[in-house]
């Protein structure tokens, strides 16, 4: 379990294998974060620690985390948002994220608005009933509050901080991003459809 605070942005190093594939990740997170079979949220992803060396981790990706996240894409050099999991203790700045990411979201555009910046992202259908204004969006693995929700389109205000110590400042429109609905939506939304389907 992580919070969607960002601890430090690592550099993708190495992918190998065609179909799981092995992701090593270089990164600052210190070494007790990194024990054998941690967990650290990589974009929001939850990956498990398979192996380390001085400076970087690497974690096995199945096939399901390729289809369902922006790992699916990734490059060699790609930056990613680090976030070891929670411990018990730990203050919870954010929101519960659990690093199961639900689907990919698209960047509209990214306007800056006096020191900040108001990111518009277009949603999957799917999500749609699961993202409110004033809720809780991970994205990308960090925890935001949507401004606006219209349509398909999510407005998200980045400040100065956030912009600085993620990958937020790396996106271009049109680029794909992990989302990740907040847990208690997902109940909810399924309670009501449980409601609704009864006989």
């Amino acid at each position: 379990m992580f919070t969607g605070l960002i601890r430090t942005v690592g550099t993708i190093t190495a992918l190998q294998g065609a179909e799981d594939v092995t992701v090593t990740i270089a990164g600052d997170l210190p070494e007790g974060d990194l024990a054998m079979g941690a967990s650290v949220a990589c974009n929001g992803v939850c990956l498990t620690v398979i192996d380390r060396t001085e400076g970087t981790f690497s974690a096995l990706m199945s096939t399901e985390t390729l289809d369902k996240s922006t790992f699916g894409r990734a490059r060699v050099g790609d930056r990613v948002n680090l976030e070891p999991s929670l411990r018990l203790g730990d203050a919870l700045g954010g929101h519960f994220v659990f690093g199961h990411v639900d689907g990919l979201a698209t960047v509209v555009s990214m306007t800056p608005t006096a020191e900040s910046y108001d990111v518009v992202l277009a949603l999957p259908l799917d999500l749609l009933p699961f993202v409110a204004a004033k809720g809780s969006l991970a994205v990308n693995g960090v925890s935001l509050t949507p401004n606006t929700v219209v349509g398909r389109h999510v407005t998200l205000r980045i400040i100065p901080h956030t912009w600085a110590n993620t990958t937020f400042s790396s996106l271009l429109p049109q680029d794909a991003v992990n989302i990740e609905v907040d847990m208690l939506a997902r109940y909810v939304h399924r309670q009501r459809t449980l409601i609704t389907d009864a006989p």
